[in-house]
């Protein structure tokens, strides 16, 4: 259903037969905008469209009633995050990517790159684990102290528990750390072959 617009919406709802004769003189090129208002009803409007109803979309028509443009919707709350979310995903693609082919020039550069990284986390491991076998020996030590004095009958002196519970934790300690180490270093691996896989689809484009 059309709003009535008085001669000029009767000469289109008859075929358009007179619009360019009315508009001619006043607004050559575009004559009429399209919309739909709060009713559901079709609008026809030489004026433009009313702000309450151009977030709803409309579209445009030349002299002979033809659509001539389409302005669409605008988008809903929940649409236009979506979008801004997208946009930054983008932007840190983007950037990601310029940082990227700023550190590597070819695959080869990241090969490298990756062998170095985890030649240094292999030797934090291996560290660790040396000051753990040493700990290890010393530990071995106390307890053979502390042994000799149960045997001669005599306490142990709490001088010596207590070094051998530091020597226990300074062992857990390392061994945390030797954790983190190795999960550092599967990290990098998995970091280094996905830039390589990136750079190779960059350097290909």
């Amino acid at each position: 259903m059309l709003k009535k617009l008085g001669t000029a919406g009767l000469c289109l709802s008859l075929g358009m037969g007179c619009i360019a004769g009315v508009q001619a003189d006043d607004t050559p090129g575009i004559v009429l905008y399209r919309y739909v208002d709060s009713r559901g009803v079709t609008v026809l409007d030489r004026q433009g469209v009313p702000p309450e109803y151009s977030g709803k979309g409309y579209e445009v028509l030349n002299q002979r009633g033809r659509v001539i443009q389409v302005v669409p919707p605008a988008p809903t709350a929940d649409q236009a995050r979506e979008a801004q979310a997208a946009a930054q995903a983008a932007k840190v693609r983007s950037d990601a990517d310029a940082q990227l082919l700023h550190l590597y020039s070819s695959v080869t550069d990241v090969d490298r790159a990756r062998t170095r990284k985890l030649a240094e986390i292999d030797a934090l491991i291996s560290v660790a684990q040396g000051n753990i076998q040493g700990l290890t020996a010393q530990q071995a030590s106390l307890q053979s102290q502390a042994a000799d004095q149960e045997r001669a009958g005599h306490p142990v002196q709490q001088a010596l528990i207590d070094q051998m519970t530091d020597l226990k934790d300074q062992q857990q300690n390392l061994k945390v750390d030797i954790l983190r180490y190795q999960t550092a270093r599967q990290q990098a691996d998995n970091d280094f072959a996905q830039d390589r896989a990136r750079l190779q689809q960059l350097l290909a484009q």
